[in-house]
């Protein structure tokens, strides 16, 4: 990398005040926050109060720091009056951006306060340039890139777009698309998207493969990968045009914040002088220890599916310090391969879940019958545990030990943030006039302040000994030490020979520091204009009543089979969707569907990445109806080619104002989100000119959708879909969960991998209300139905309740289905134990 590269902004996050402050005294350069109010993908953080904002802004705008919130979730119809109120006191406070999911609110945002700047939280699912062209065109000022980009393929999307990437690269990865996860709501009543996440993906998961159970050992945690850590590779995300790298971490300590802060700080400034990252062992240690579950690049690196998720463990365990020889009495006998000492709290190797594991602080090291001082690193020694912390009779030799806690890290980390934060500093230049019977003019340029100009009370005298110097103005001026402001520079004007008292000079000084402070504070309070009326009632009234339509109601059926499109064919379904793991047999449907008279829209993937874009192009030459479109790239793609497409879930329409934007891009159709429950959906219904959607009424809910590949990583002795050998196109794989249930994974084109809901879902009991709504179009999603039989009953099921023949309970009985809508409880939806996978 060229010396002198402008360096990248370091993001890090805070769930609280101690957080920002560990990030601030640390070097972040911007941090980003979630408020108590709701709207952000971290509801279990601490947050910030409304009121916390302006001292908040102030305080991060003194130390020279940004301040971005996190309105990063999906908004419900009812809540769309609270959020034009909550963007408006966000922009009152000065806020330097807003992180945003939900396409329907950035126009809102945008309307409300002109100059806000919204960036694309990594929920939108920002994959490729395309995508991010839509982006642009809304008013988005920065893209945060999915965490499943590689660096070849982001440098792909900054050759193609000039849209300002961040891009995460330390902390938690989710194992799904951010965005695209329904397994919270699906399996416990959560919305992710409304962050409320359960983290299903940490918990143990069996793996079925052709009805066989497969012994995969201590790979027990299939879905949970290991933490990213991209710090060796800072340069290559540099070069490749990040603009941001982002920490995750809102829910993790102020710790935490401050230690991987300070070095990323560290690994940046190496990156932009052109020196090599250099972090010694122990660095890597005092990172793993803050939080780990072991470090990967993830996938920055391309995918590795092995490395990624080992599945031998999903929860921070720290350090790997060294191994159990042998028990003796209530001393343990371990071989050190890390450093120890009394204090630092260990975890033996046990079966999480189940409950197994062990864990104590230790109360002493000995070798023999010496007690050790201080930090012991190698050797095989003794430890005694504290009292009572550990059955030391369960331990067994060979068995792992870890490092979980250094206390005396932690004091050191918190006394980087504790009591008052050193200002950052700024740089000063000073230009300096003195002449004898003239007073001693100083005046002071800082960026972003105005000008300051200072004069001593009483003019120069003539000096008898030691005249100005340049030199003496340099000395005193620069004595700043915490105040915040670094000179810089020092020009002075200096006639004849005048003397001044160091004395006048130190007052003069200080004069000038606080005259700069209080303009600091001043400029750290920076509020945005906004419209003072009242945006959404104008935006709602924007908003088309009704859209003309056939006022039947149509039922469409999605297939996943040949076999199942063309036994929907042969009893006259004409409305159907097609969505085939081999894109190849799109032809064949096409067909089949043609010769039986009925219309074919084609699924395109829910990701679209560089270089995939291809895969539009193959389903547009399949002289299909239409697509059924799960993408923003898509949409765009087949809207400019004239193309009819359906936007499907996978676009997140939770609201009118969503609803509205996609149809404005396009969709003839638009499908409500799946994270509505029946009331929310009902709302959306009366608020949007209901025509234009379309419920799934009939489903196994999608719930991981994931780049990371299980039938690769276990099924195979290949590492990607390069040289995997592709076991998804021979076996049929289930995963079986802590409850018995089993889901169905399937493999897409692109390899990504879907988790289905073992359990089919009904919105039948909700259907009749819709229609009174004006909602004329429902879709029943077939899964791995085997049986004409099978796909006869459920369409005659669903045709009759849409006649209404038959009632909404009889349709979710007779087919054993879980009564509801959405994955969300409503009122009249069965009950459900949010923790009961847990």
């Amino acid at each position: 990398m060229p010396e002198n590269r402008t360096a990248p902004e370091l993001l890090a996050p805070a769930g609280n005040w101690e957080c920002a402050k560990a990030a601030v005294a640390n070097g972040a350069d911007a941090i980003y926050f979630g408020l108590t109010s709701g709207f952000n993908a971290r509801a279990r953080a601490d947050n910030f109060g409304v009121d916390d904002l302006s001292p908040l802004m102030s305080f991060l705008h003194w130390h020279g720091v940004r301040g971005y919130v996190t309105l990063n979730t999906l908004a419900f119809s009812p809540e769309l009056e609270a959020v034009e109120l909550l963007v408006r006191q966000i922009a009152a406070a000065g806020v330097d951006a807003l992180l945003v999911q939900d396409l329907g609110l950035v126009g809102m945002i945008r309307q409300i306060a002109p100059t806000l700047p919204i960036h694309a939280s990594t929920q939108m699912t920002m994959t490729s340039s395309e995508c991010i062209a839509l982006a642009d065109e809304m008013g988005v000022e920065r893209v945060v890139l999915a965490r499943e980009l590689s660096v070849d393929e982001i440098t792909a999307i900054h050759a193609e777009t000039a849209m300002p990437l961040e891009a995460f690269v330390h902390g938690a990865l989710c194992v799904a698309y951010s965005g695209q996860c329904l397994t919270s709501e699906s399996l416990g009543g959560r919305s992710a998207n409304r962050g409320q996440c359960a983290q299903a993906c940490r918990l143990p998961y069996e793996l079925i493969c052709d009805g066989d159970d497969v012994d995969l050992g201590d790979q027990k945690y299939l879905l949970s990968p290991q933490d990213l850590a991209a710090f060796e590779i800072t340069p290559e995300l540099i070069a490749a045009g990040i603009v941001s790298l982002k920490i995750e971490g809102r829910l993790k300590t102020p710790e935490y914040v401050a230690n991987i802060t300070r070095h990323y700080r560290s690994a940046i400034d190496a990156a932009v002088a052109g020196r090599p990252i250099e972090f010694t062992p122990r660095d890597v240690e005092e990172m793993e220890l803050s939080f780990s579950r072991g470090f990967s690049v993830g996938w920055l690196q391309g995918c590795d599916h092995k490395m990624l998720v080992p599945a031998v463990s999903s929860a921070k365990r720290g350090v790997l310090v060294g191994e159990v020889q042998k028990v003796q009495g209530q001393r343990v006998r371990i071989a050190l391969r890390r450093s120890l000492k009394a204090g630092d709290g260990v975890v033996f190797e046990g079966d999480r879940s189940i409950g197994d594991e062990q864990g104590g602080r230790i109360f002493a090291l000995y070798r023999g019958q010496n007690r050790l001082e201080g930090e012991v690193s190698h050797g095989v020694i003794e430890l005694a545990l504290m009292r009572d912390s550990v059955d030391v009779s369960q331990l067994y030799p060979g068995q792992k030990i870890w490092k979980s806690d250094d206390p005396e890290l932690n004091r050191r980390l918190r006394k980087s943030f504790d009591g008052e934060i050193t200002p950052r500093e700024v740089d000063l230049q000073l230009h300096v006039t003195a002449a004898i019977d003239q007073p001693l003019q100083l005046i002071a340029t800082v960026a972003g302040l105005p000008q300051l100009q200072l004069q001593t009370e009483q003019p120069l005298e003539a000096a008898r000994k030691h005249p100005l110097t340049a030199e003496t103005l340099q000395e005193q001026f620069s004595r700043l030490g915490e105040t915040g402001f670094r000179l810089t520079q020092l020009t002075a004007e200096i006639s004849g020979a005048p003397m001044a008292p160091l004395s006048v000079l130190g007052a003069l000084r200080k004069q000038m520091v606080e005259q700069l402070s209080a303009a600091r504070r001043e400029a750290a309070i920076r509020a945005h204009a906004v419209d003072p009326n009242p945006v959404l009632p104008r935006l709602r009234a924007d908003i088309p009543a009704t859209i003309p339509t056939d006022e039947t109601p149509h039922l469409h059926l999605l297939c996943r089979t040949l076999d199942q499109l063309t036994w929907a064919s042969e009893i006259g379904i004409k409305r159907l969707y097609a969505e085939f793991a081999d894109i190849r047999e799109y032809r064949q449907a096409v067909d089949i569907a043609h010769a039986a008279g009925a219309q074919i829209y084609l699924a395109t993937p829910r990701i679209q990445k560089p270089g995939e874009i291809g895969v539009f192009r193959a389903l547009e030459k399949q002289a299909a109806d239409g697509i059924l479109v799960r993408n923003l790239s898509g949409l765009r793609y087949y809207h400019e080619r004239q193309i009819a497409c359906v936007a499907d879930f996978a676009l997140n329409a939770a609201n009118e104002l969503t609803v509205d934007f996609l149809r404005h891009q396009g969709a003839e159709r638009i499908t409500a989100s799946y994270d509505l429950n029946r009331e929310q959906l009902f709302e959306m219904a009366r608020r949007s000119p209901s025509q234009l959607l379309e419920v799934v009424i009939h489903q196994h809910m999608p719930m991981f959708h994931m780049e990371h590949c299980v039938f690769c990583a276990v099924l195979s002795p290949g590492t990607n879909k390069t040289n995997c050998g592709r076991p998804c196109d021979d076996h049929v794989v289930r995963l079986r969960d802590r409850v018995g249930s089993e889901h169905l994974l399937t493999a897409d084109v692109g390899c990504r991998n879907t988790l289905y809901n073992a359990a089919p879902q009904s919105g039948a009991e909700a259907v009749a209300a819709l229609i009174d709504l004006g909602v004329r179009y429902f879709r029943v999603e077939l899964l791995d139905e085997a049986s004409k039989s099978q796909v006869y009953q459920t369409l005659d099921l669903y045709s009759s309740l849409l006649t209404g023949q038959i009632s909404g309970k009889e349709v979710w009985t007779e087919l054993k289905a879980l009564n509801r809508v959405g994955v969300t409880r409503g009122t009249l939806e069965e009950r459900r134990n949010p923790l009961a996978i847990l």
